[in-house]
């Protein structure tokens, strides 16, 4: 459903603002209702009261896949992804976003590179371009993953976890994986009624942007940003231009001479609003 209906409202926003994103796409089962199990979590079902998912989400995204396989996004939603694919980059997110998101640890080689084969050639049929690059439902990998995306895809470069600027992460046997561009800053459910409120949440957003030096990499989702709070983004895009602010594509931030690119680790923690952990870049200690 967020795809179906959110991407449409993203892709008339930024085009009416002239600027270029790039868009991840979940492209398999819709099983977002089997969250509902992680209700028995307190960090989750804290959560669950703080942002309100039925008014954010709505029933029919929240109850997706609870009993049996949820529907096909790819199916269902390839016009919506199509009409994005012509005028801002196209990556791939998950297969199945709920199985990678919660037993990625799990994953065995041939279950990563199966699902990441399904996404990518699913993708690819509607597109009709190649997938160069990947983002880790939830940002959640592993040193395990991270080898064997670098061994099995020629991915231009993967966004799967959080830091401060572009890196290559380090392997643990002296190799490296693909280059990553991390995401900067949190996301909506993470800080609501945490850290600000609806009212607040573009200037705390701006604020943030502006104590970063390098660049900074924005996460929204389109069942959020996309529906309940469009208004509030195009608010938020108005506020960031007026400011001087520039937005590009997540591919524009990689420089032609990439020999400098420092090496860090790819760690796990937690963060605040977020349920569980996630993958984090960590300086390597010599």
């Amino acid at each position: 459903m967020g795809t179906k209906l959110g991407v449409p409202n993203l892709w008339e926003i930024l085009n009416k603002k002239k600027i270029k994103a790039t868009f991840f796409f979940t492209v398999g089962p819709d099983n977002m209702g089997r969250h509902f199990w992680r209700l028995i979590k307190p960090k989750f079902l804290f959560k669950m009261f703080r942002i309100n998912p039925f008014k954010i989400y709505g029933l029919n995204i929240l109850r997706s896949g609870f009993i049996g396989k949820g529907k096909n996004i790819g199916k269902i939603c390839k016009n919506e992804i199509k009409s994005a694919s012509k005028d801002h980059e196209i990556g791939l997110h998950a297969w199945d976003h709920f199985s990678w998101q919660t037993w990625i640890n799990m994953f065995s080689k041939k279950k990563i590179i199966k699902h990441i084969n399904l996404g990518k050639n699913a993708l690819q049929h509607i597109i009709k371009y190649p997938v160069t690059c990947f983002a880790s439902p939830g940002w959640r990998t592993n040193e395990y993953v991270l080898r064997t995306l670098k061994n099995n895809f020629n991915f231009s470069y993967n966004s799967d976890c959080r830091g401060s600027n572009l890196f290559f992460p380090y392997l643990g046997d002296g190799k490296i994986g693909s280059l990553q561009i991390p995401v900067t800053l949190p996301t909506f459910d993470e800080v609501i009624n945490i850290k600000t409120t609806i009212k607040k949440y573009n200037s705390f957003i701006i604020k943030l942007i502006k104590t970063q030096l390098n660049f900074s990499v924005y996460t929204i989702h389109a069942e959020i940003e996309g529906m309940k709070y469009k208004k509030e983004f195009e608010e938020f895009l108005n506020i960031a231009i007026n400011e001087g602010i520039n937005f590009c594509r997540l591919k524009d931030l990689i420089p032609k001479e990439i020999e400098n690119i420092p090496i860090y680790k790819i760690n796990h923690k937690t963060i605040p609003g977020r349920d569980g952990w996630i993958a984090y870049q960590q300086k390597i200690i010599k």
